[in-house]
């Protein structure tokens, strides 16, 4: 019994150095999937419409403001009036509504790059069980050093686990 005890006690420290250990590039990953691309056009065109409703908003403003500027002289002081409280109005709509598109700018483009990363997160997982990894850490994420001798590159198994090349 003493024996097995002292063979399992030597065996230890082997069984230490046999796991396995990795390192991946997330966002060499993500950018090579079409998802990403797809959702990046999807993005841009929504900040195309988005800016060209503010422009025209804007053109708008200062169509009636170069009006009131010309009309100013002659109109009655209550009109003038008005037409100024229109324009503060159309004014204070217009930041809100960049305000607006910027925010709902940014949760769209959070929800598309949520999906994508659960996506690459998910495959990772997949990559690590499989192949019996400890760790798999994410050098897109700032490691300073990661020894090539002791970590191995999996970021081609996770393109091809994910379809890509």
């Amino acid at each position: 019994m003493k024996k097995l005890l002292f063979m399992l006690m030597m065996l230890a420290p082997m069984a230490a150095f046999a796991q396995k250990f990795g390192h991946v590039n997330s966002q060499e990953i993500i950018q090579a999937m079409p998802e990403f691309t797809k959702a990046r056009t999807d993005i841009e065109a929504l900040a195309k419409q988005y800016d060209a409703d503010l422009k025209s908003m804007q053109e708008e403003i200062q169509k009636k403001a170069e009006a009131l500027e010309k009309e100013q002289a002659t109109l009655p002081a209550n009109i003038k009036q008005r037409r100024e409280q229109e324009l503060q109005e159309m004014y204070q709509k217009y930041q809100q509504s960049a305000q607006d598109n910027q925010q709902a700018l940014a949760k769209e483009q959070s929800e598309k790059m949520q999906a994508i990363t659960t996506k690459v997160l998910d495959a990772i997982k997949s990559v690590g069980q499989t192949d019996g990894y400890v760790y798999i850490m994410d050098i897109a994420g700032g490691i300073p050093y990661i020894s090539t001798t002791l970590s191995t590159d999996v970021t081609a198994k996770v393109k091809t686990k994910l379809g890509l090349k």
